[in-house]
């Protein structure tokens, strides 16, 4: 659990962080965030926090999405970010939670004239999906909110009741997770994760058209499969019935990670085991979030001096 966070302009024991009960964000879901991983490694006696600035200029996107004003630029929170990881001295995988939110105690649903903050905390964390290797989903009742809606391009607080329902559904159902269809019923993405399928040797991903998030590790991804795996890569419409031929599925997000899906609606996507190129990206995305890849260290920001 943590220790400090940062609050209120400066950095305090985590029981003294709380907001009151009439916050705007706490009633009205007016929230931005963002999820961020650090790596230990061990061999480098290290811990590198991913991609940290792209991050950071995505929560900073997200807020304008809800009209936030902050003092900080995106540099600024990466600082923070780097000082609270040294003032809690982990040693271990972690999630680094920054969140700005409408601090207001008022009633009243709207964005304007309210005032806006910062808060950042972290946490030791693992998988987020138990069953990484060979996950079960099924495809959701639940639909993606929709970008005339609720963005889900932004990372909005009160957008992700969306992902609780798809989720909670799919694990009453015996599922691990859901994938989840968009408006015009094509594939969207997974309840809080993008969604990449394998077929005829392409790997496919779906458009941002498609009301996914904006992903970081979907990036990732595409970059990795095109530079390192010498994959041909395609953006497109997915359709629901393709998921069920595909040779190869898998999620990826900051908390999944990459994470194999190996069946959909109780059918077996192929031969029901994760597949060859969701092994192999796994394994060179694992090196690359722990500093291992000298290409990509630049992805990887050191916490500790040496």
């Amino acid at each position: 659990m943590p220790t400090q966070v940062f609050f209120k302009g400066q950095f305090v024991p985590v029981e003294q962080a709380k907001i009151g009960v009439m916050t705007h964000a706490f009633n009205y879901g007016t929230a931005v965030f963002e999820g961020i991983r650090g790596y230990w490694n061990a061999a480098h006696e290290q811990l590198y926090i991913f991609r940290l600035h792209e991050h950071n200029e995505r929560l900073l996107r997200s807020g304008r999405l809800l009209r936030m004003q902050i003092s900080y630029s995106a540099a600024d929170i990466d600082g923070l970010i780097i000082e609270l990881m040294r003032r809690e001295q982990y040693r271990t995988n972690t999630y680094i939670r920054p969140l700005i939110y409408k601090t207001d105690e008022i009633i009243g649903v709207r964005l304007h004239d309210l005032h806006d903050d910062l808060t950042i905390f972290a946490t030791p964390y693992g998988r987020y999906i138990e069953k990484e290797e060979g996950a079960s989903l099924c495809v959701s009742s639940w639909r993606r909110n929709d970008d005339n809606a609720l963005p889900p391009r932004g990372k909005v607080a009160g957008g992700y009741v969306n992902s609780a329902l798809i989720k909670t559904d799919a694990q009453l159902k015996g599922f691990d997770d859901a994938i989840v269809l968009n408006q015009d019923g094509h594939v969207s993405e997974g309840s809080a994760q993008n969604l990449f399928i394998v077929r005829n040797g392409k790997l496919i991903t779906t458009p941002i058209t498609a009301n996914i998030l904006e992903g970081i590790t979907r990036d990732t991804v595409l970059e990795l499969a095109r530079a390192e795996l010498g994959l041909t890569t395609e953006i497109r419409d997915i359709d629901r019935s393709e998921l069920y031929l595909a040779q190869e599925v898998f999620l990826c997000g900051t908390g999944v990670q990459i994470a194999a899906v190996t069946s959909i609606d109780h059918y077996a996507i192929d031969t029901g085991r994760i597949g060859p190129i969701t092994q192999e990206m796994r394994e060179l995305y694992f090196r690359v979030v722990n500093g291992e890849v000298a290409k990509y260290r630049h992805w990887c920001t050191p916490v500790y001096e040496k």
